[in-house]
């Protein structure tokens, strides 16, 4: 979920009613209990800048600033330019970030700040990158002449629907700095209302099939994923699923202690 969590493995997981702790059974011969205080570390999201404009460059600089991995993407662009940026690059189609976990592949970000130079086609690099958020900064009138353009050029409707213009929120800015910190400030505004409200489609998502892609482990609660798990169990026309083998050991030796709290063992 991104968020820190406490949790506590203890002999009496149920008489922990602490409120925000998550509470799960230890599972060490020699019992004791614990406090563990989880906090993730993801992967920074990448900011990537299309353009050689002021306002690219004050976006590079502020967005370096906030934390943001950032790609200056121009023909022209060099260090000299973005002496902030982790990337320079002079190629409009930069290669999309690849990690080989999917979820530790970092959030794309990407600002089409061009201004007149090359507007359309860094917009349709953009564009294929797929990014979470992608401005435009361009009036409206000029927007309206680009959307016409990137339509004839072959952009799908859905996809032009999903660009952002006026980029940034408005607080009356003038200068180049001041519009960066706009967009910057939608970026943060969006991010943060996504994270805390959940999608309508994930809202309104069906119930999860009678095959679980994954179960909680009827030992210690973990979950543990159906497809490749090792370790599982029989019992009662029934497959249970564990995080090893002393898990299953113990419930194997008493199944009957366990049943009732694993209500998301996954059937056959």
């Amino acid at each position: 979920e991104g968020a820190p969590r406490l949790i506590a493995l203890s002999t009496q997981p149920e008489a922990d009613r602490r409120e925000g702790v998550t509470a799960f059974p230890m599972t060490c011969h020699s019992g004791g209990s614990v406090d563990i205080y989880i906090e993730p570390v993801l992967p920074a999201s990448r900011l990537i800048v299309f353009g050689l404009s002021p306002v690219a460059q004050a976006l590079a600089r502020l967005g370096k600033a906030m934390g943001f991995l950032v790609d200056a993407v121009d023909p022209e662009a060099d260090r000299a330019a973005f002496p902030d940026a982790d990337r320079v690059m002079t190629q409009l189609e930069p290669a999309r970030p690849h990690a080989g976990n999917e979820t530790l592949r970092p959030e794309l970000l990407a600002v089409v700040a061009t201004m007149g130079q090359r507007d359309e086609a860094a917009t349709l690099a953009a564009l294929a990158l797929e990014p979470a958020y992608l401005g435009v900064v361009a009036s409206r009138r000029r927007f309206a002449e680009m959307r016409a353009a990137l339509a004839a050029r072959g952009a799908a409707p859905e996809a032009l629907a999903r660009i952002t213009n006026p980029a940034g929120l408005d607080l009356g800015a003038h200068t180049p700095s001041e519009i960066a910190l706009s967009i910057l400030a939608q970026i943060v505004q969006l991010g943060r209302a996504a994270g805390a409200t959940r999608k309508p489609d994930e809202a309104a998502a069906p119930a999860a099939p009678a095959v679980a892609a994954e179960a909680i482990d009827p030992v210690c609660g973990m979950t543990v994923k159906v497809a490749t798990a090792r370790w599982r169990h029989e019992h009662a026309g029934r497959t249970y699923y564990f995080c090893g083998g002393g898990c299953r050991e113990r419930f194997a030796m008493d199944p009957d202690r366990y049943v009732p709290a694993a209500k998301l063992g996954a059937p056959e």
